[in-house]
């Protein structure tokens, strides 16, 4: 490759490419993107994510590299060590007392992480079971998590999907796990950590919150953070905190030592240079009031689109939600779950298919469907085009037509052509 064929974009190299990601731009601007997961990242984080530190190979950690030319490296990884610090201090753990390392790739490896620290094979960890809203990571059969460690799950009542915190306690006192995971990916409820850390406490183990899917919301105090309380938080820095697609762990300093080995060299080489600048940004946007104004907007709009949703006969898990996230059961609707995702998928709106607690049918074709409003909140939509949006669901619920879909779809390009996405050029 000559110097010029390397200044070439992207349209030249590979036009094929570049075509497709055009019109990934395109349906990311004309859609709602509801999944739980998912949001835009401005622009100054995909040009950080998109730079020339993507060239530069970093094993090690600042000023302890085992490459040389990490001077301007050093001071990355640092800024973003320091910005996280600073986000997601509390009275319990200052920023000078919080240890944070950027370098896990996503956040399951950060959780992986947590148990090459603290667990060895074959020992005890307990976590919010899958079916009920918790993660793979968090010691599920088909996860790595579930096949070298002894998992006990916990779950949820049958009568309000609520975690059942006196199960949480009775299971831990009977099989005392090395490790307890307070941590959903499919839960519209805030979490109590300090009942969680006296469960830990009461028997001697590891108390681990994965803040995934609410990180953004904890930075912006909209839920109570886990930061002191939980021996290590873990988190990727996409879904609410609008960073790129990587991982972090914060934890007390006394664990400091444990996790950094655990993340280099006990389960990855270099880190992603690029990935940590973008951090370092998305962290600096989180300080600023237009941060805390979205994070509201997501609130609040999942709690409009959950009444919404609940007037036109909609049932929700739990009731409602006090976070970015609704799990619907569709049984009183008569549709399941993946089939009503595909007609929504082609009337515009995008979501997941998901179980739902003691779903009598299978995972590939369960009960539920996952909705989320950071994505719509990142464009600045707020609880009129959250009515729109309940309405738009309620018909596609009724009828899957392609002449309804397609109907419903072209309303829905037009309400998304007021609200510009940030990062994207279309």
């Amino acid at each position: 490759m000559s110097s010029i064929e390397g200044r070439a974009p992207l349209s030249t190299v590979d036009p094929v490419l570049h075509e497709l990601i055009r019109r990934e731009e395109q349906r990311e601007a004309d859609k709602f993107r509801l999944i739980a997961s998912e949001n835009y990242a401005s622009q100054a984080v995909l040009d950080a994510s998109g730079s020339c530190l993507t060239n530069k190979y970093s094993e090690g950690y600042a000023k302890k590299r085992y490459y040389e030319g990490q001077q301007l490296i050093d001071e990355v990884e640092e800024l973003a060590k320091s910005r996280i610090a600073s986000l997601f201090a509390t009275p319990l753990l200052d920023e000078k007392s919080v240890h944070v390392n950027v370098q896990p790739y996503s956040g399951s490896p950060a959780n992986l992480a947590v148990y090459l620290a603290f667990v060895k094979p074959g020992e005890t960890v307990m976590g919010l079971g899958l079916p009920a809203g918790g993660h793979l990571t968090h010691g599920h059969t088909v996860s790595i998590t579930g096949k070298f460690f002894k998992s006990v799950p916990y779950g949820v009542r049958r009568t309000d999907h609520r975690i059942d915190l006196e199960e949480v306690r009775k299971l831990a006192l009977e099989h005392r796990p090395k490790l307890i995971w307070a941590g959903t990916t499919a839960y519209p409820r805030a979490l109590d950590f300090a009942a969680f850390r006296s469960i830990a406490d009461e028997v001697g183990a590891i108390l681990a919150a994965d803040i995934a899917h609410i990180s953004g919301l904890v930075a912006a105090g909209l839920h109570a953070s886990p930061v002191g309380i939980a021996d290590v938080v873990t988190s990727t820095t996409h879904k609410t905190l609008r960073g790129p697609r990587g991982g972090m762990i914060l934890c007390k300093p006394e664990h400091a030592a444990a996790i950094d080995r655990a993340v280099f060299p006990g389960l990855q080489g270099g880190p992603h240079n690029h990935t940590t600048a973008g951090i370092a940004v998305a962290a600096l946007e989180a300080t600023l009031p237009s941060f805390k104004a979205y994070a509201e907007r997501v609130v609040n709009n999942a709690q409009v689109l959950a009444n919404a949703l609940l007037e036109r006969g909609f049932s929700l898990i739990t009731g409602g939600t006090d976070n970015h996230l609704l799990l619907i059961d569709l049984t009183p609707k008569g549709i399941g779950g993946k089939p009503y995702a595909q007609a929504l998928d082609r009337a515009g709106i995008v979501c997941n298919y998901n179980a739902i607690p003691f779903d009598p049918r299978k995972p590939m074709d369960p009960s539920g469907i996952r909705i989320g409003t950071p994505s719509v909140s990142s464009r600045g939509m707020g609880a009129s085009e959250m009515l729109a949006l309940a309405g738009f669901m309620d018909e596609v619920a009724k009828d899957q037509s392609e002449a309804t879909l397609e109907r419903i779809a072209l309303s829905v390009k037009e309400l998304c052509s007021k609200f510009p996405a940030p990062g994207l050029r279309v």
